[in-house]
């Protein structure tokens, strides 16, 4: 009997391969699913991700699993999905920050936002708000740069962390108006704003979501918006660009992602079905009420987001010697 030679065999084993690879496309998904979102439970982002998981295991006919792998702005929930199987059963929730802002400071990150993930549509946008405490006698943008720029060394402007996304856009709008101000760090929105609404800072940048609570009892003042558009929530308030910056935009954003090299009939499957379960009207309606902006686009989509703001983001960090810690 004579032996098949190895090159045959390795060969044979490559088209086997290649022929199951459709095949177990065409079953899949014949388990469930796991959706990491690299935020803690109960806030906005992780309701979020179980909205789109209940929606994604309906379409799919296969539940959803949400974890929670909070920590280090991101990078160790991002960390673990870049380096799962891509079979399709592992997703992520990701965010600006793990895609544009992490890369942007991180210079050892152990994912690249490019390479390292299949995207699969974005799903929402997040705006941010600056924000004074009531007792100053900042009631717009151009109150705040005449202020500053009368006693430059008198402001300073809360952040929920170093390297967040209110960090780069309180660095940003420094940059635009020509103001000094020194940048304060809190870990989280509510020491941030409660130092705000104390006094200990005169004003903040955070979110729409952890900002508006406040707003309404009173113990902050809205100022700018940093999103492109005025808000529903907040409909007298101008943006930034309204106030005297044309162009100026920054907030933070979200979409769907999974491991690089997905094949690309599931890659397929779960866009359509990202699609439609971000486009439903429940879906929608459920985000303005997080105070989310709906703001679906398919997987180029989101590659494109990322190559256009990750050089604008590093640009910002250079300037602003924004470093991650």
């Amino acid at each position: 009997m004579t032996a098949t030679p190895p090159k045959l065999l390795l060969a044979c084993a490559s088209l086997m391969a290649l022929a199951a690879a459709p095949a177990a496309a065409q079953t899949w998904p014949d388990r469930p699913l796991r959706l990491v979102v690299p935020f803690a439970a109960g806030g906005a982002t992780d309701v979020l991700g179980r909205l789109l998981a209940v929606g994604l295991g309906e379409k799919l006919g296969q539940s959803v699993v949400v974890e929670n792998k909070p920590g280090a702005s991101t990078v160790i929930g991002a960390t673990q999905v870049a380096k799962a199987a891509p079979d399709g059963y592992t997703l992520l929730l990701g965010a600006s920050t793990t895609l544009t802002l992490n890369p942007a400071i991180r210079p050892n990150l152990a994912y690249d936002p490019i390479k390292s993930f299949t995207p699969l549509g974005l799903v929402a946008d997040m705006s941010l708000v600056l924000v004074a405490n009531p007792d100053t006698a900042i009631h717009s943008l151009k109150d705040l740069v005449t202020q500053a720029k009368a006693s430059p060394d008198k402001f300073s402007y809360g952040s929920f962390g170093t390297g967040s996304s209110v960090h780069f856009g309180g660095e940003m709008l420094k940059s635009a108006t020509g103001i000094r101000m020194v940048h304060v760090p809190f870990n989280g929105s509510a020491p941030s704003l409660t130092a705000l609404a104390g006094g200990q800072v005169q004003v903040a940048v955070d979110t729409i979501v952890a900002t508006q609570p406040l707003i309404k009892g009173g113990r902050i003042r809205p100022v700018a918006v940093l999103s492109p558009q005025r808000l529903p929530a907040l409909p007298q308030v101008p943006t930034v660009a309204e106030s005297g910056y044309p162009g100026f935009q920054m907030g933070t954003w979200f979409a769907l992602l999974a491991p690089a090299g997905l094949p690309a009939p599931v890659q397929q499957k779960l866009e359509k079905a990202l699609a439609e379960v971000a486009n439903a009207p429940a879906t929608r309606a459920r985000m303005v009420e997080l105070g989310l902006t709906p703001a679906w686009g398919n997987g180029a989509a989101v590659r494109a987001r990322v190559e256009k703001e990750l050089p604008e983001m590093r640009a910002v960090a250079a300037r602003a010697d924004i470093r991650g810690e």
